[in-house]
């Protein structure tokens, strides 16, 4: 069988990059720094959150440059103190995501704990519809705080794929990494979700590396040189938060300093000169959708 690097028309050997900017609609920050990276590069596409509070800027962003290569950031937390966000289909509607306030749950764990499947299933569509009803043109879905990899919730988040036919952030379930993540019971769970993904023909990436914002001031340059350097061949989803650095970013998260270079380097000179130094090819999420639904 052909290597999904060999599909997309690149030799099994070349190393491949998808560069995803997560967490737009977040805030006007976010929004900014993450159309800044995918306007200069390295960045190749990225996602949206829906139920943010700057998701109409993002939407219409999508809408008046189709050529950028946006996708769904499904989203069932909202994570930060001071800047919080309900669900998409209302408190009322999904009431084991919500905390006592009508707000999404802070951590993947809660959800994990709390969720309906059913709820969830009504949440994410929400999300979905919602998306595509202002005019994105969506190229894929992914989730935020990987919250859809939750065993009980990730044959949903499969079955998303299936249903709008949109490729997934996807990576083979590796046994050992499953077991340290205290997940190793779960392995019939994410191999029944690799069939749903294989009978829509949905690519499966080979490998992800989410090593984004745990760096000190300072620190950006080295920390993200050293993620090239380690990146192996075939295609890696490489996510990173771009933001715009100010009083807004720093009043919600407490990493605004990575995040502010993030957007310098995945949007600049230095950051596409990592990338041709060490050799790595990129490609956004939109190739993928083309070879899910053209049957390649």
């Amino acid at each position: 069988m052909p290597t999904l690097a060999e599909r997309l028309g690149f030799a099994p050997t070349d190393r491949i990059a998808v560069i995803h900017c997560d967490d737009i609609g977040m805030c006007r920050a976010a929004n900014d720094g993450a159309f800044e990276a995918l306007r200069n590069g390295p960045a190749t596409c990225g996602s949206i959150m829906v139920p943010c509070p700057a998701f109409p800027e993002a939407a219409e962003w999508a809408r008046t440059h189709p050529e950028l290569d946006l996708g769904i950031h499904l989203t069932l937390n909202a994570e930060w103190p001071e800047h919080r966000w309900g669900p998409v289909a209302g408190a009322s509607a999904v009431p084991s995501l919500v905390d006592a306030a009508g707000q999404l749950l802070p951590t993947t764990l809660e959800t994990a704990v709390r969720a309906k499947p059913a709820e969830v299933e009504i949440e994410l569509h929400a999300q979905v519809d919602l998306a595509l009803q202002t005019g994105i043109d969506a190229t894929h879905l992914d989730t935020h705080m990987g919250t859809c990899f939750v065993p009980s919730l990730v044959e949903i988040y499969a079955g998303l794929a299936e249903e709008y036919e949109l490729p997934v952030f996807a990576v083979r379930p590796d046994p050992a990494e499953l077991a340290r993540r205290g997940l190793g019971a779960a392995i019939d769970v994410y191999v029944r979700v690799l069939d749903v993904l294989a009978a829509a023909n949905a690519p499966v990436l080979d490998a992800f590396d989410d090593d984004s914002l745990g760096f000190a001031p300072g620190e950006g340059a080295a920390h993200n040189e050293r993620r090239l350097a380690r990146l192996a061949p075939g295609v890696t989803y490489l996510i990173c938060h771009p933001a715009r650095g100010g009083a807004e970013l720093e009043s919600i998260a407490s990493d605004a300093h990575a995040r502010d270079f993030e957007r310098t380097f995945y949007g600049g000179a230095a950051g596409r000169r990592a990338f041709e130094a060490e050799g790595i090819r990129t490609l956004g999420m939109r190739a993928l959708r083309d070879l899910m639904r053209g049957g390649g």
